[in-house]
């Protein structure tokens, strides 16, 4: 079954054809990456424009890619929230036309449902039930897949993001946008011990996260500093708010997979690239001889091949949308 699968969350106009659910044939990416770096984010309103401006040549490209035509499609996938909901309007506006067009089912697929579903790409053995760490600029739950199907949400955050704090600790260093990988460059050369910067736990179970007070620890710091006219090692904070970040995050994952008895953990979403996380998170699974599993890093940002894996199960478990399919910012998993 050959699915066309596309993704317009936020910044990235995507497209893909996903064979049998693990086959990649093609992966198409459209970043705007260096657009919004002039304005530090993300804007919403000129990221819609961009998806508009792209969709047709991605999905084209997508197709020539593997010497495919729209008839050789069996089905099109499309994200349909969470997400910009601009953005995500033009992908699902351009699937349900498409769907339309060519007489073909129309999958509706869950974003972060996506992020998971990368594992599937990245290793088809690795199967459910498991434990996976989703974090990304918009995102950060602990989600225990049950099924291809079925997903329970252990944790999540309370307030910022994980990606989303590393935004904001880089904008405040000068690094710029993205934060992410600024941030673990400059830690490179900095000792992530030189400060002691917040662990937060949360929630009655302790699994919940909270990133907004590392990230305002890391202001004070800052701000204090120059207050005082003391001079400030970048690299060295970048290296402790990273490491405080790892630390939790990746404490986390490993406690709900033991409270809820389970021998697999995995990454997903963006933040699923920063290397000093993998490699903890490999680290502290291999101590209690669980089974890990993350995608590379193509697939951890947001990308159609995720969408079309996730859209395959979607379609197994036959979840089918007509032309009412909406997009939705905010979409519960």
């Amino acid at each position: 079954m050959k699915i066309l699968a596309i993704e317009s969350s936020c910044d990235e106009t995507a497209a893909a054809v996903v064979e049998d659910g693990t086959n990649i044939l093609s992966n198409v990416i459209n970043t705007q990456i260096e657009l919004h770096k002039l304005y530090g984010g993300v804007v919403p309103e000129i990221a819609s424009r961009k998806h508009i401006e792209n969709i047709s040549a991605v999905v084209d490209k997508a197709l020539d890619d593997c010497n495919l035509t729209f008839e050789d499609i069996d089905a099109v996938a499309v994200t349909y929230g969470p997400g910009l909901v601009g953005a995500l309007l033009v992908g699902v506006s351009y699937a349900k036309g498409l769907s339309y067009s060519l007489d073909k089912p129309l999958i509706p697929v869950h974003h972060i449902k996506g992020h998971i579903c990368a594992n599937y790409l990245e290793n088809p053995d690795f199967k459910p039930p498991f434990i996976c760490l989703v974090a990304s600029g918009g995102h950060s739950h602990i989600i225990y897949v049950k099924s291809y199907f079925e997903y329970d949400v252990i944790a999540k955050t309370n307030d910022d993001a994980a990606g989303e704090a590393f935004d904001k600790v880089s904008r405040v260093l000068g690094f710029g946008y993205p934060g992410g990988p600024q941030i673990q460059k400059a830690a490179e050369s900095g000792n992530k011990y030189a400060i002691n910067f917040p662990r937060v736990n949360m929630g009655s179970n302790g699994f919940d996260f909270s990133f907004s007070g590392v990230k305002t620890s890391v202001l004070n710091y800052i701000h204090n500093a120059e207050q005082k006219g003391i001079e400030i090692n970048k690299n060295d904070i970048a290296a402790s708010f990273q490491q405080a970040v790892v630390d939790v995050l990746s404490d986390h994952l490993i406690k709900a997979a033991e409270q809820y008895c389970v021998d697999r953990v995995a990454l997903a979403g963006g933040v699923a690239s920063n290397i000093p996380l993998r490699e903890t998170i490999s680290d502290k699974a291999a101590e209690k001889k669980f089974e890990f599993c993350y995608p590379r890093p193509i697939l951890c940002t947001d990308n159609a091949a995720m969408i079309g894996c996730a859209g395959f199960y979607e379609y197994q478990n036959g979840n089918i949308a007509d032309l009412s399919l909406n997009a939705y910012a905010n979409l519960d998993i």
